[in-house]
């Protein structure tokens, strides 16, 4: 299935989703209750200090009106002035306790009985709340009856009150409390939201928007997001994105042209078989006619092989085939090696020196034709690197094949004089189209080497340090288990 297909497939999917709040939507939910309970903790206190500071307030009052009807001589007021005295506070009465005995300094209008007590000096935080918001909820006019304490040296003073006032009060203070938390409120969730709203949701909506926009045409380069430079979380995140997102785009591109590689080699080999059967019908008449026609016919050959040879050539530049499982078997080394050195064109090379190093006797448990085409591979490519690299003194251009073994691991080196692997083609040294450094390479030859070393559960590396280019194969023997070893021996 294709991409296309895939991405088709999905969207009725997405489609089908429920429309869901937007972060945008979720934030501004989770905002209001917040800015309201912080508005909740403000008010409540503010309201019952309000109502406490407006009792202390009549205390106050009350003992500058006890300082001037004690002065008085004889204790003697005349009611006309007690009653300013106790308008001008708001109380009904003024008492004050010396000793073991209690005095009425003033009254006036006094209440039949007495509704409520508050007694400032011993009053909690939970029971002025508590007193402000029964007080809030009564109806009519209550008298109260507050104590506190006295100056000089009076136990305490006490004053009648109305409630009615300081609800009034309350209420006033309330109102203007109210709306000013409401203002204060909106402003700061506003300054909250917006803050969060440029500092997170815009960023989340880009990194969103990419996402989707890359989901949508995910072989665009223009849908890669471009990352910030912010040092937080959400910087992080778009960087990481947008090397996902552009590795992905590599290996899409990657994928097409694996996918048009089907139909080049079809193309391929429906043009090879005709070309190679051409050349078998060439090379039948040469082989069945002694004629001198033998120089007509041979550039013919040439040509047909030379294009055939091209054709295969051209494969390499975009896929390569999937390996079998090895089969693995104790084998001598020292014959591969030698047939690796024929077929690659080295035994009669004069000008490339040929240096074999390997342990008389050396097994190595791996698939011959596998192993074979890893030598070769590397030798070939040692090869064309000296080759790219002529000297004017033919000793100095070798290749040196060593096999050692340690303990249950087979160790081969092939290395050789050359410049090297430049470190371009180090960081993608054994990735399909990553790793050649030559003009015309397909970079497939390392590629395959670490894939069927691997499949021998065994390592291809290249060996920092040394002249040249050094890639060393670690290939472990296969775990041997005793209970076969013995039904064998025992057969």
């Amino acid at each position: 299935m294709s991409v296309t297909e895939e991405r088709a497939t999905t969207e009725p999917t997405l489609a089908r989703l429920p429309r869901r709040l937007g972060l945008s939507g979720k934030l501004l939910l989770l905002t209001i209750p917040l800015v309201m309970i912080a508005g909740l903790m403000i008010y409540v206190p503010a309201i019952a200090n309000f109502r406490m500071n407006r009792l202390n307030d009549r205390l106050a009052a009350a003992n500058t009106a006890a300082l001037v009807l004690d002065a008085a001589p004889s204790g003697m007021v005349p009611d006309s002035l007690a009653r300013q005295i106790l308008t001008s506070i708001g109380a009904r009465a003024v008492a004050i306790k010396m000793g073991q005995q209690r005095r009425l300094l003033a009254s006036a209008d006094l209440p039949a009985s007495i509704d409520h007590d508050i007694d400032i000096r011993d009053t909690t935080v939970w029971s002025a709340i508590s007193g402000t918001f029964e007080m809030m909820l009564e109806r009519g006019n209550q008298s109260i009856r507050v104590v506190g304490p006295a100056p000089g040296g009076a136990e305490f003073i006490e004053v009648v009150i109305d409630e009615l006032p300081l609800r009034e009060a309350i209420y006033r203070f309330n109102r203007n409390l109210l709306l000013v938390s409401l203002l204060i409120g909106v402003l700061t969730a506003a300054l909250v939201y917006f803050a969060l709203h440029f500092m997170f949701v815009r960023p989340m909506r880009r990194l969103t928007d990419s996402m989707v926009g890359f989901h949508e045409n995910p072989e665009s380069a223009a849908r890669i997001i471009e990352p910030s430079h912010r040092g937080d979380e959400i910087g992080v995140a778009e960087r990481e994105l947008s090397a996902m997102q552009r590795d992905l785009l590599s290996m899409l591109h990657q994928k097409s042209r694996l996918a048009a590689l089907g139909l080049a080699v079809s193309k391929i080999n429906h043009d090879l078989r005709n070309l190679l059967a051409s050349s078998q019908l060439l090379s039948d008449q040469l082989a069945s006619v002694p004629d001198p026609r033998v120089q007509r016919f041979a550039p013919k050959l040439m040509r047909s092989l030379e294009r055939a040879i091209a054709f295969c050539q051209s494969t390499l530049s975009y896929g390569r085939a999937q390996e079998a499982a090895p089969d693995r078997r104790l084998i001598a080394i020292e014959p591969v090696v030698a047939e690796v050195r024929e077929t690659a064109g080295l035994a009669n090379d004069a000008t490339i020196a040929w240096i074999s190093a390997i342990e008389r006797g050396l097994t190595v448990d791996a698939d011959p034709d596998q192993l074979f085409r890893v030598l070769l591979n590397l030798v070939r490519n040692a090869a064309q690197a000296l080759e790219s690299h002529p000297r004017n003194d033919p000793a100095s251009m070798q290749i040196r094949v060593t096999g050692r073994r340690e303990g249950a691991v087979a160790i081969l080196e092939v290395s050789d004089t050359g410049p090297g692997v430049p470190q371009k083609a180090r960081d993608h040294l054994f990735e399909a189209f990553q790793s050649s450094s030559r003009p015309g390479g397909s970079g497939l030859g390392l590629a395959i080497a670490a894939e069927l070393v691997r499949a021998h559960d065994g390592d291809i590396s290249l060996v920092e340090g040394t002249i040249g280019a050094t890639f060393r194969i670690v290939i472990p023997d296969r775990p041997v288990e005793l209970l076969s070893i013995r039904n064998e021996r025992r057969a």
